[in-house]
């Protein structure tokens, strides 16, 4: 970033420096947490300037394009989209940004034949991979709605299975050859097979996973809640749904990964507490949300009766004294 800030200084109207600062603030854009995501019109107004300087500049249009989308702003973004795939109809960047326009319209069959296009060109571009595998988990979420796609006997039930395996086959691809980066890809794979029943396969996946170092806070998370919601309700494991759901927990990202783990833990508890009001296990839970919310003095209370359900529970031991020393550092 400040690699082009500092050279667009020096040369202002550089359209490849100016598509390098706006491709930089777009990726930025698309991550939680980060300043940029809060401020997402700023490579739009960049990758306008790339179009003033330079009209037929392709890839600055679909990028355009799909901020436009975002904007509800339609009408410009499906021209764009359109005067990009004119000038440059084989270009696998271009056909793929393109792609995930057509697939946010809905429009998934134009979505796949531009993708298949760019693999033509690009066969082994993971990327491309990803993206086709959510075209087919799109068209087979919409014949689940089917009730005939459950029964072997119709077509419904064996278009269904060539769905699964077109899936599977793009979703493997593109993780094939980069575990540690390819983390939505893995995740995507695990879920088409508890689709299919393959529960066994989807737990592998999730282990893999699990054992991965230097992932990235935010992936990490994913991992951490679905690998919980894979323990809770295909494994009744409700011990080790509940360690993940944590985890998840103490990766400080405002993410919806990290909200659905708060969510997952309070339904967690709440239910383990109606039915016995002294599970010391759901009564530190509850401390732990009131601990992330702020309010000290409830935390205090459920970790306090947590432990005198589990008296050699030293989480709950450490936690108690972090907050009484924070609680009297503020009322000093």
């Amino acid at each position: 970033m400040e690699c082009f800030e500092k050279a667009l200084e020096e040369d202002p109207n550089n359209t490849e420096w100016i598509m390098g600062y706006a491709t930089a603030l777009y990726r930025l854009e698309a991550i939680p947490g980060t300043p940029e995501k809060c401020k997402s019109s700023q490579s739009m107004n960049h990758l306008r300037r790339v179009l003033e300087l330079d009209p037929d500049e392709s890839l600055a249009m679909v990028m355009l394009a799909l901020k436009l989308q975002e904007n509800k702003q339609k009408k410009e973004a499906h021209e764009l989209v359109e005067r990009a795939l004119q000038k440059s109809p084989d270009i696998p960047k271009v056909l793929r940004y393109a792609a995930i326009f057509y697939r946010l319209e809905q429009s998934v069959e134009k979505a796949i034949e531009l993708l298949k296009k760019a693999l033509g060109r690009t066969p082994h571009n993971s990327v491309l991979h990803d993206q086709i595998g959510m075209c087919y988990r799109l068209q087979l979420l919409e014949l689940f709605k089917n009730p005939l796609s459950s029964d072997p006997q119709c077509r419904e039930f064996r278009q269904k299975m060539v769905l699964i395996d077109h899936c599977k086959h793009h979703f493997g691809k593109a993780f094939e050859h980069r575990p540690r980066t390819a983390i939505k890809s893995q995740l995507d794979y695990a879920d088409i097979c508890l689709k299919n029943g393959e529960n066994s396969k989807a737990g592998e996946v999730y282990s893999k996973l699990l054992e991965l170092e230097g992932i990235r806070p935010e992936n990490m998370q994913r991992i951490y809640l679905r690998a919980g919601l894979f323990q809770l309700y295909k494994r009744n494991s409700d011990p080790n749904a509940v360690k993940l759901f944590q985890k998840g927990l103490k990766i400080e990202n405002n993410s919806k990964a990290w909200k659905m783990c708060y969510e997952q833990l309070d339904k967690w508890a709440k239910r383990k507490l109606c039915r016995d009001p002294h599970d010391s296990k759901a009564l530190g839970v509850k401390g732990l949300l009131h601990q992330i919310d702020g309010d000290k003095s409830k935390a205090i209370e459920y970790f306090v009766e947590a432990l005198e359900l589990d008296p050699s529970n030293e989480e709950y031991l450490s936690a108690i004294c972090e907050l009484r020393l924070s609680f009297e550092e503020h009322h000093d």
